[in-house]
């Protein structure tokens, strides 16, 4: 497939306002996926990174999230990235608070900014594919998509599937990527 890094967007800052069971449920799907998956990922080279604010989540996903990231730290094939309790605002917040509390900077720049991101030192999505058919960014990796291409899908992310990424991919390489500029002829 060419993927080299996949950033999935597993636990939102916002989810924490959704019913108490709900939570819970989703935590239990994380736990389950991680378990089941944990094996196949590191087998295949992959390695796991989360970004997000990990503190704030329950104990035993902060433990079995270090698992995985513990036991494909060494892999060296493709990057997963799982965003959990992961806000675009909350990042570029507390990447502000971070440049203020060090009082090295009199000015920032972009390439200073990044440094303090949660993603600091990963490439920006090419494409993010936005199951449920929303047409939304829905507070996910602000600084980072901002010449990102989409692809709106109605399938539910628990439903969708390797063909449906199969035709995101499809379409995403028939677009041409101009970053800002004109169109090439």
């Amino acid at each position: 497939m060419g993927v080299g890094v996949l950033t999935l967007y597993a636990f939102s800052t916002e989810n924490w306002n959704r019913p108490k069971s709900e939570i819970k449920g989703l935590f239990g799907l994380m736990k389950l996926f991680i378990k089941k998956e944990l094996g196949a990922l590191h087998k295949n080279n992959v390695k796991v990174n989360i970004i997000g604010r990990l503190s704030e989540l329950p104990i035993d996903v902060v433990k079995l999230v270090k698992e995985a990231t513990d036991k494909t730290s060494k892999n060296t094939g493709m990057l997963l990235n799982i965003a959990l309790n992961y806000g675009g605002r909350q990042e570029i917040v507390d990447a502000v608070n971070k440049i203020i509390s060090e009082g090295i900077y009199k000015k920032v720049d972009e390439k200073i900014f990044e440094k303090y991101l949660y993603t600091i030192g990963l490439p920006s999505p090419d494409l993010i594919i936005r199951t449920s058919g929303e047409n939304r960014i829905s507070n996910f990796l602000l600084w980072q998509s901002a010449y990102s291409e989409f692809y709106t899908i109605e399938t539910l992310w628990p439903d969708f599937k390797k063909k449906n990424l199969m035709e995101a991919i499809s379409e995403y390489q028939k677009r041409n990527r101009r970053f800002g500029g004109v169109q090439n002829v």
